[in-house]
């Protein structure tokens, strides 16, 4: 059970979400400042005035019940067992507490506050970052024992990986074990073949976490002794790195200058299978895979596709992609960042594929600790919050 001090502190960080106008840009221009209306039936939206939210309940009166209902999922959403959070429950944005971190701008956290340039940071070598934390807050170094049973939650990696509850390293590895959740569900749906020595992943749409690639090298411990090879496809990906390759056979190191992670006992001690260094193998590709899935399908044919917050009911450009994938017959899982976009993307994939979801939405247990800023529903709304799958 959370303590209450941990409820207190996610009721906190949750209503301090700035949101916009519900009906913002469905006729008359908006009151200055934020909207303070909220709806008294679902508290899922806001108004900048009476008048707009009364003009607004023709098209309100339809989603409000299912706004409601996804509501009441606040406190299961954000119940998390770390206690970072609660350190600053009087820090009001993800910037303030970056900063009250020291993390704030640094490396691979830069493009985790808004108030940084995603293009200027395209510029950047990503490799050259660490997590500019202590050894005794992240996963530098080989796990002290191999999986002996899937994870299930933040919780258990953890446990695994001996790292306190203070680390703030989830907010990063949500990536890596969100690849690792759909392939654990897949297997276990029976939905995927038996991967042995190598698994191919095409991971599309990515973003954010184009400038923080390194955190994919804990996919090394995660899928022990295995190649993997993903291929990132999406207009995101730079011109200048388009066709370009990272190989990741380390963990992303910690800031100790003095730290194993740091000597030649952790290069000699590379796993290798069949005489050749393990690695994570990352491929990147510009554009929309149904225009360029030709070049790659010739090198790697994946064994499962994922696509984080994928933001399928918003972007028409996913149709065809849907198509294609549907026409491939290989599973695909998607992410999105609540139930609402969640619900919609499911409406969008079911109506071009005339077929049920393979795999139902369902929470991820691995969504990103911190909420969305800037999100225009009340809504729970996390990085990789709810999956789904074709």
């Amino acid at each position: 059970m959370a303590s209450s001090a941990s409820a207190e502190r996610r009721k906190g960080w949750w209503w301090r979400k700035a949101t916009e106008c519900a009906a913002r840009g469905s006729g008359t221009p908006c009151a200055p400042g934020p909207p303070t209306r909220r709806c008294g039936l679902c508290g899922a939206v806001a108004y900048c005035s009476t008048a707009h939210q009364i003009s607004h309940w023709t098209y309100h009166k339809k989603e409000c019940t299912r706004l409601e209902e996804q509501m009441r999922h606040v406190d299961i959403l954000s119940d998390f067992p770390f206690t970072f959070f609660i350190e600053d429950i009087n820090q009001e944005s993800r910037c303030s507490f970056f900063t009250s971190k020291g993390l704030h701008q640094i490396g691979l956290w830069k493009s985790e506050c808004s108030c940084g340039s995603l293009a200027v940071s395209m510029n950047e070598l990503w490799l050259n970052d660490n997590w500019s934390l202590p050894s005794s807050l992240c996963p530098c170094a080989e796990p002290k024992s191999q999986l002996s049973s899937c994870l299930s939650c933040w919780e258990d990696y953890y446990q695994w990986r001996c790292l306190p509850l203070d680390s703030p390293v989830a907010l990063l590895l949500h990536w890596p074990l969100t690849v690792y959740h759909c392939f654990q569900l897949l297997a276990a749906q029976g939905s995927i073949s038996e991967v042995k020595d190598e698994l191919n992943i095409h991971y599309l749409g990515p973003e954010k976490e184009l400038l923080q690639l390194g955190v994919f090298g804990e996919l090394l411990a995660l899928f022990s002794g295995v190649q993997i090879h993903m291929d990132l496809v999406g207009p995101a990906v730079p011109q200048f790195r388009d066709g370009k390759t990272v190989s990741l056979c380390k963990y992303l190191p910690c800031a100790e200058q003095d730290c194993i992670c740091k000597s030649s006992c952790a290069d000699s001690g590379a796993r290798r299978l069949n005489g050749k260094c393990v690695t994570v193998h990352i491929k990147l590709h510009k554009g929309f895979y149904h225009d360029i899935r030709g070049n790659i399908l010739k090198d790697s044919y994946p064994h499962l596709i994922i696509a984080p917050n994928a933001g399928v009911a918003a972007y028409s450009s996913w149709s065809p992609t849907i198509e294609l994938i549907k026409e491939m017959g290989i599973p695909a899982i998607f992410t999105d960042f609540c139930e609402e976009a969640a619900n919609l993307a499911a409406d969008c994939i079911s109506t071009v594929t005339s077929l049920p979801l393979r795999l139902p939405i369902q929470i991820n247990p691995f969504r990103q600790p911190m909420v969305v800023e800037d999100s225009a529903l009340y809504v729970p709304c996390y990085s990789n919050c709810f999956l789904f799958g074709m």
